[in-house]
């Protein structure tokens, strides 16, 4: 895919509209990962279909970057943003009215398109102008991870009290305040010309790293942490404790996202990446000793700061028309790794302790590192 470079770079303003139409789409699906794996019978499932759920949207969102970034080519991102304002709130609602496999997997898969069109929004603002790529990645981060932030720190709680259920559909209500803020979008926008792309599109070395960061921070870890407190205390305080760990990874994003790219534009962002996926090693490393705490606060701190310098990265290494492309491609492998994270989980855990899970996945970051960095494609 390529952007029109005849058309002019888009300022800081609809960069922060798309990532605040994010903010409130995305409320559904941060706090399902926390009340989902330990409140599997309530939403009439067994714990693989937890796994199949929680990797669904990913899934779909492998096979249809590339689809989307075709539909981009005739309409605005603005009515991209509409659509997935008007998906990600029906999702929302089917949590918390529906019950079984078929139903919430057919959530899932609406919320999987949702996520996919608001990412390639997203990124058409924020990269229009390539010498603030990093900036504007940060500024949208933290924008985009408030409203998570918050429902991860409040939601678990509140689900406890009315019902991990009633919470759902709560939260649909608030989720449709994404509608208005995407009519807000410039009418006319910059639209993005596509390039032919494959279904599984061919992987360079840093998208290989990326699948690597899905598959370890996006998806272990986003249902190990939960599992790992429930082993040792109930299910209210697991779901209170994981949302409050995963919910400080989305408060670290809005705090360090702007510094990490701005520092990123004027350091290098390939320096800042190495030390934070350093530091993710050494949280997983440490939530495999049994320290889940403190190793989920440097797991979160890590994801906070990869999650903007992974973009901004791209963006300093490609051409100015092959940039959207390459973070479309860099996004579905990410994609891929976090769709098999939670089906790998779901079906090992009952046989394989989580600490041996997180020893694994130290040894493969570590990897992945030296890996990348062996030569820069």
């Amino acid at each position: 895919m390529a952007v029109n470079s005849k058309q002019p770079a888009y300022g800081i303003g609809p960069t922060l509209l798309s990532a605040g139409v994010m903010s409130f789409a995305i409320l559904g699906d941060a706090l399902i990962y926390v009340v989902l794996p330990v409140n599997a019978a309530v939403f009439g499932i067994t714990i693989f279909w937890v796994g199949v759920l929680l990797a669904a949207n990913r899934i779909i969102r492998i096979f249809t970057l590339g689809p989307i970034a075709l539909l981009a080519q005739s309409t605005s991102p603005r009515n991209l943003a509409i659509v997935g304002a008007v998906a990600s709130t029906i999702s929302t609602f089917i949590y918390g009215f529906g019950e079984g496999p078929t139903i919430l997997l057919f959530a899932r898969l609406l919320w999987g398109l949702s996520f996919a069109i608001l990412t390639l929004v997203i990124f058409s603002y924020a990269v229009s102008d390539r010498t603030k790529a990093g900036t504007n990645m940060g500024w949208s981060r933290a924008i985009h991870s408030i409203g998570p932030a918050l429902v991860l720190l409040i939601g678990p709680w509140a689900a406890v009290e009315m019902g991990p259920k009633n919470i759902f559909i709560c939260l649909g209500i608030i989720t449709g305040l994404s509608l208005p803020i995407a009519f807000l979008l410039p009418k006319e926008g910059r639209k993005i010309r596509p390039r032919k792309t494959r279904w599984f599109p061919k992987p360079i070395k840093f998208d290989l790293f990326l699948f690597v960061i899905g598959l370890t921070a996006d998806g272990i870890f986003a249902i190990g942490i939960t599992l790992t407190i429930a082993q040792t205390s109930s299910v209210g305080t697991a779901m209170i404790t994981g949302g409050v760990l995963i919910g400080l990874r989305r408060v670290m994003e809005a705090l360090l996202s702007p510094v990490g790219g701005i520092l990123g534009d004027h350091f290098g962002s390939d320096r800042l990446l190495l030390i934070s996926s350093v530091v993710l090693a050494m949280g997983f490393a440490i939530l495999a000793a049994g320290l889940a705490i403190f190793g989920g606060i440097l797991v979160v701190v890590a994801c906070a700061l990869i999650a903007v310098l992974w973009p901004a990265e791209i963006a300093r290494r490609t051409q100015e028309d092959e940039t959207i492309h390459r973070l479309a491609v860099g996004q579905t492998w990410r994609d891929i790794g976090a769709a098999l994270g939670p089906l790998m989980l779901g079906t090992t855990v009952s046989v394989v302790s989580l600490s041996n899970i997180y020893w694994f996945t130290t040894i493969i970051i570590l990897i992945s590192i030296l890996f990348q960095r062996s030569n820069h494609d």
